[in-house]
């Protein structure tokens, strides 16, 4: 029920066009913008939706500066205030003095936000499994090889940095924590 690309090996199940079917950045984009739509659904309740969803984990843990969790994700620094200033308007995130640094203030999740953030990565949690269904016990595999290609990019080109140190497996220690967004 499926054809082969004539340049490659690769099967191409009959629903998708020949032209593209095996082309891995049609196939990334397609995943990429399914996967995307579905989270930006899931967190449209969410203030600052996605990208608020993203400061909160980050700050979640251990009380950062905006600063930090503004490189961390490569959020511009007048994006990442914007942001903040949501996250704190709806009660989700503290500004706190920073005990070593009195000019910088570091984020700290409220239990409001805590909540809001267990309840918003749960249904994200599902959208993951949704995509991922169709590989079966194949999407850990696929989540470790895609850590493995931003720290290759990382590597080559140091814009990938941050999302590399977030996750670690480019230290070749950690285990790449639950393999999202960081």
């Amino acid at each position: 029920m499926s054809e082969t690309v004539a340049a490659t090996s690769v099967p191409v199940p009959h629903d998708l066009p020949g032209e593209v079917g095996a082309d891995l950045a049609w196939l990334l984009g397609q995943a990429l913008h399914g996967f995307l739509t579905l989270c930006e659904q899931v967190s449209s309740e969410f203030p600052a939706g996605l990208r608020g969803v993203h400061v909160l984990r980050a700050a979640d843990g251990q009380a950062r500066n905006q600063l930090e969790i503004a490189n961390l994700l490569g959020v511009d620094r007048s994006v990442m205030v914007r942001i903040v200033d949501e996250l704190e308007r709806s009660g989700l995130v503290a500004r706190c003095p920073d005990p070593t640094d009195r000019r910088a203030r570091l984020l700290a999740p409220t239990p409001l936000g805590r909540q809001r953030l267990a309840e918003t990565n749960e249904q994200l949690a599902q959208v993951e499994a949704h995509l991922l269904a169709p590989l079966a016990d194949r999407g850990v595999a696929l989540t470790s090889a895609l850590q493995q290609v931003v720290c290759a990019l990382q590597a080559a080109d140091g814009d990938f940095g941050p999302a590399c140190q977030a996750l670690d497996p480019c230290a070749g220690g950690a285990d790449g924590a639950d393999g999202r967004d960081p």
